[in-house]
């Protein structure tokens, strides 16, 4: 079989589409074990009881992973990388904008995934051996998330996932699942008393938030799947059933351990034992899945701008860069912007699955390749929703939030995430219906 690393924007041949509903569900169900959803879950307690966190979890999670399954089978459809997908809906010029954004925000987390891995590792180092060393480690993981990407998806799959990281994680989580409730007292947890400040419909917002931040890098992967069926059901099944586990792992830990920022949990599992710090260090390595994701991602994103270049050679520049920022960059104040690029991508999916739907559910090479330079009418509905997601909920950095809550944004208890897809999606199907997908 002919590897894929360096495959570039054009539509896979079927030669290639050889990742099943397995492969799929492997894929997002390692990307789903994250040490930032884990600590994610501690955001939603105590303001909610465990209870209400557990429906909080389980509805957004349903609700997220259903969009991100149909981004992946919009993918699988068009076996096109996301951002080239954009062009449909947006036009080809117009989907410059999205790829700017989002190469922008994958730069940004890979990043910041390399300074949560690092800081995490080089606390558990300093418990266990006595030394942090948190620059070598940057260098360590940055390097295996550049080999990791040069693999590309089909040999990330199987060869990383299939052969070590299931198994590996898989032990790890029932581990920790484990130390997390020893002791614990489930029960009294379970009857504890939110502390309120915050609703059951924001908890599920930011389940939400999180899930779908993988849109629009969805294709990316699921352009080789075999099938549409496989990629709506590996990408959403196997990520939803790693993400509910992390968070509801998430929110016990807070209550049974008081664990709320990556830092300290590895100082917390180390006081556990040996057991425990070989399973947070498992979870921990695995993270360099979501570095990997990102860097590619990243790369298959620019060539949607520039498909002459190289992607090996853009895999290498985007490591170089990400691992420079996370040994030199805070990039804890750069977090908020990290989220306003975000709230961007939710509107985006909604514009895309109205033109998808108005193009009858399938996208040929034609819709994606030879449509017009720009889609203004689309463009506009893209805009619309995001503009009802930051007026719901403002977020990015203090200067953007100051200026939007100018306009006096409700406080409903909504949150942003559905009623922007919403707005975006009932816009574009209008746009795309009456304009016959050329406005």
């Amino acid at each position: 079989m002919e590897r894929t690393p360096a495959w570039g924007i054009e539509p896979v041949p079927e030669r290639l589409r050889v990742l099943g509903l397995l492969d799929n569900g492997l894929l997002w169900g390692n990307l789903g074990v994250s040490l930032l959803v884990l600590v994610a879950g501690t955001y939603l307690v105590p303001a909610l009881s465990l209870p209400e966190a557990v429906v909080a979890i389980v509805v957004g999670s349903l609700i997220g992973n259903a969009m991100l399954g149909v981004a992946g089978m919009i993918g699988a459809d068009a076996r096109v990388p996301a951002m080239v997908l954009m062009r449909a809906p947006l036009g080809q010029r117009g989907s410059w904008g999205p790829t700017v954004i989002n190469a922008a925000q994958c730069v940004g987390w890979s990043i910041f995934e390399l300074l949560i891995i690092a800081t995490a590792v080089a606390a558990l180092s300093d418990e266990v051996l006595g030394f942090r060393a948190q620059w070598l480690w940057t260098l360590l993981f940055g390097a295996a998330a550049l080999a990791l990407a040069l693999l590309g998806p089909i040999d990330f799959v199987r060869r990383f996932v299939r052969k070590f990281a299931v198994w590996a994680v898989l032990a790890s989580l029932v581990y920790l699942t484990w130390w997390a409730l020893d002791g614990a007292g489930l029960g009294s947890l379970w009857d504890r008393n939110g502390e309120g400040g915050s609703s059951v419909l924001e908890g599920v917002d930011l389940v939400v938030a999180i899930t779908v931040s993988w849109i629009p890098l969805a294709a990316d992967y699921t352009r080789f799947s075999r099938t549409r069926a496989g990629a709506f059901l590996g990408s959403g099944g196997g990520y939803l059933l790693a993400s509910i586990w992390l968070w509801l792992l998430g929110a016990i830990l807070f209550f049974s351990r008081d664990i709320t920022d990556p830092a300290a949990l590895p100082v917390a599992v180390a006081a556990g034992g040996v057991g425990a710090t070989l399973a947070l260090l498992a979870v921990t390595v695995d993270e360099t899945d979501e570095a990997f994701a990102n860097v590619y991602s990243t790369a298959v994103s620019i060539q949607n701008l520039a498909p002459r270049l190289p992607q090996r050679a853009l895999l290498v520049a985007v490591s170089i860069v990400a691992t420079l920022g996370a040994l030199t960059i805070d990039l804890l104040s750069y977090q908020t912007f990290l989220l306003l690029l975000g709230s961007f991508f939710v509107p985006l999916f909604g514009v895309l699955l109205a033109d998808w739907l108005a193009a009858g559910s399938h996208y040929s090479e034609q819709d994606v390749f030879g449509g017009p330079a720009v889609r203004l009418g689309m463009i506009c509905a893209w805009i619309a929703g995001f503009a009802v997601y930051q007026w719901l909920y403002p977020t990015g950095p203090h200067w953007w939030v100051d200026l939007v809550e100018k306009l006096e944004p409700p406080n409903w208890g909504i949150g942003a995430s559905l009623p922007s897809f919403a707005v975006s999606l009932t816009l574009g199907l209008v746009i795309a219906t009456l304009g016959k997908r050329r406005f």
